[in-house]
């Protein structure tokens, strides 16, 4: 039976998580949260499904050992080929969400007979997860994806802010499967830190559809629905990496505005 003060299990494959992590501390001050970015398997998005499922699971165990009330899958890739497999593997240990279906939700709500875009890494496009719960719902939304690969090792780099980067981005929104779209899904949670340069390239005449503070409103609507908001004192946060990496270290710190302790959890093959 979770209870109240628990803390939310939170991971990724590095820090693009952390955009969901920040939104949802913002939403949630009261909640603690135990972050997990594999950093030895970074990025999940060139990964077999195998693959994949092994390290998804080998994390959830860990945050079923802290006693996580929550475990939420931060990463399109493997929300999109390991969440079932979580589901089945946590049972009523813990709630298991993923970054996918909030978005979904969203876009049944403000978009039908609109034609949006989606870009995210091979393992999300090439899963079509997204394409097939859009269609599900049957509102005439016409998606078009496309895998941008080079983003994620881009950003996890810390190679932002300059003229290569904004080349790179161009190339690929440049592409002819995402012109005359209305709305464009953020299909990777690393992207949100490059959102600026994307809503740069639309001249902010195309909505980007930011993942993090919609899976935040919907985790609070969870907690709120089973009676498992945090109305204690606040727990610690804790961050545990499976690699060391001075880029996460920066990032992290970069994102909460202060110096974040790193604690090392290898995942043995």
């Amino acid at each position: 039976m979770q209870k109240q003060n628990q803390a939310i299990g939170i991971f990724d494959s590095g820090i693009g998580g952390l955009t969901v992590t920040k939104a949802i501390q913002k939403l949630l001050p009261n909640e603690g949260f135990i972050y997990f970015g594999d950093t030895a398997h970074l990025p999940y998005g060139d990964k077999s499904i195998p693959a994949i499922q092994s390290y998804s699971i080998k994390i959830c165990n860990f945050l079923l050992e802290q006693n996580c009330k929550v475990i939420l899958i931060a990463c399109n890739s493997a929300s999109s080929v390991a969440y079932e497999l979580i589901k089945e593997y946590v049972g009523s240990k813990a709630f298991v969400l993923n970054v996918i279906d909030p978005t979904v939700q969203y876009i049944q709500k403000k978009y039908q007979n609109k034609r949006i875009g989606l870009i995210g890494t091979q393992r999300t496009v090439g899963s079509n997860i997204y394409k097939k719960k859009i269609d599900e719902l049957k509102q005439g939304v016409e998606l078009s994806s496309l895998a941008t690969p080079l983003l994620v090792p881009m950003i996890e780099e810390n190679f932002f802010q300059n003229q290569i980067r904004q080349d790179i981005v161009a190339k690929y929104l440049l592409q002819e499967n995402l012109q005359n779209i209305e709305a464009l899904i953020l299909g990777c949670t690393h992207y949100p830190l490059i959102k600026d340069e994307i809503n740069s390239f639309y001249e902010n005449k195309v909505e980007i559809i930011d993942s993090s503070e919609i899976v935040a409103t919907y985790l609070k609507s969870i907690l709120s629905e089973n009676s498992l908001l945090n109305e204690d004192t606040k727990k610690n946060n804790e961050f545990y990496v499976s690699d060391y990496t001075r880029g996460f270290e920066a990032s992290s710190q970069l994102f909460f505005g202060k110096e974040i302790q790193l604690q090392l959890y290898p995942l043995w093959e």
